[in-house]
Order: structure tokens, then sequence, then C-alpha cells
């Protein structure tokens, strides 16, 4: 579903990421792991368009995303606890608006059941000035599948969400990907959450990819415990 192929970027002259390669097959949660600065956010931005690379080349299902932008974005979202939505809008307004720019089909009934899903129906008349750091996770990860996308960014989604909603979300992300074989790419730094959701992870440090596999495999490349021992080695070598 997504190949990536020596994917660089500089800003000013500092690489933010160097050189990586890595693939997500189709239908699979692929995990995004490593400590602030690793790259992370610039690779998910190349992957949105966002952010231009300075070198490489992204395809998605097939095609170059720098020569079929639109199509690609089309079937593509993105949620994460650090975006924001315009606050004096209700939750239900702004899902409305993203409906319509996506042109989901019958909006207001995927609204209601997305609203439904994520168990927000007591906020949805609720200004989102007013929600809550949890209930404005919760908004941006209802407007991620509000569209039903094939390919899913998702950056710390369960971010600011008690324990009882965080493992809600969790089970409703993964209804949803066997659901429609949604590929997914997904970040968090709950080193449980990453291996109870991803399939595969691929860690990274300033810039470079230095562990690719699943959780076992990359505890066993390193001679440590668990992924949480893992994260802390990295770190610590800066």
């Amino acid at each position: 579903m997504v190949k990536v192929r020596e994917l660089t970027k500089k800003f000013n002259g500092i690489t933010a990421v160097d050189h990586i390669s890595f693939d997500i097959r189709k239908g699979e949660i692929l995990g995004l792991l490593g400590p602030n600065g690793a790259g992370k956010t610039t690779t998910i931005h190349m992957l949105l368009d966002i952010v231009t690379p300075t070198s490489g080349e992204i395809l998605i299902g097939g095609q170059d995303l720098s020569q079929h932008r639109e199509e690609i974005l089309s079937q593509t979202n993105f949620a994460s606890s650090h975006i924001a939505m315009p606050y004096s809008l209700t939750v239900e307004e702004n899902l409305n608006i993203f409906a319509r720019l996506y042109e989901v089909p019958h909006q207001q009934e995927r609204i209601d059941q997305v609203i439904d899903e994520l168990e927000m129906a007591s906020i949805r008349s609720k200004l989102t000035r007013a929600l809550s750091s949890g209930q404005m996770t919760r908004l941006s990860l209802a407007k991620a599948f509000l569209t039903q996308p094939k390919l899913l960014l998702l950056d710390e989604p369960t971010a600011s969400l008690d324990p009882d909603s965080a493992d809600k979300t969790r089970t409703l992300i993964q209804k949803y990907q066997q659901q429609f074989e949604c590929t997914i790419l997904y970040t968090s730094h709950n080193m449980r959450e990453m291996e109870q959701m991803s399939n595969r992870i691929i860690f990274m440090s300033n810039g470079k990819i230095v562990a690719n596999g699943t959780a076992q495999e990359i505890t066993s490349q390193f001679g440590r415990r668990d992924l949480e021992d893992v994260f802390l080695t990295v770190a610590r070598r800066g």
C-alpha cells in the first residue's frame, strides 16, 4: 500500500529525516516509534504532502504522491491529539465541514454513525473551544473515521484519554481496520499500546530507521526485555 524509498528532509542544513526506506502492506498496522526529534512527525507530514521531501520517493497505492496528490489524499486521513479545529464551531458543525470537503456520501447518516461509535452524543452540540483535551482527541479521530479512508495516519490517537476511553478507542481502530482493510501508520509513546496495536514497528532515531520488525524481533535485536527498555536505550544514545 505504501512504499517509501530513500526519503530525506533537510531544514536549513539540518537533516530531520535521513534516507529512510520502508513499506506498509495493505491492511497492516505499522507502528512508528522513536524519541522526540527522531523524525516521526516530519515523516508523517511528508506522507500527507504537507512537507515537501528534499529527496526520495513516496508511492501510495502504486501511485507517486507528488504526481497524484489529490487522488491519494482523497483516500487518506489523519488524526492527532495535537491538531486544532475551528473553535467557534460545534463538534457536529466541524464534522459537517469535513464531510462536505471530502464529499462523503450520505453525510448526516455517516456523521451520526461516527458520533455514535465514538460515544460523542453528549458533546455533539458543544462548542469546540469548550472541549477537554480528551474530547478534542476524540473529535480528531471522528474526523479521520468519517471519510472511511484507505490509509489512516494516527499520531498518538489515545493521548489525553482515560484508560477506559483509550481501550475503547483502540478497539474501534482495530475494528475499523479489520472491517475496511484500512492500512494504518500508528505512533504512540505508550509501549504496551504499540505492542498491542502494531503488526510491525519501525524504530527511528536521529532521522534514521534503527530497527524494523515485530516488537519481539526488535527487543531481541537490542538484547532488551521489552519495547520500553529499547526506547530508553535509544533515547540515551541520542
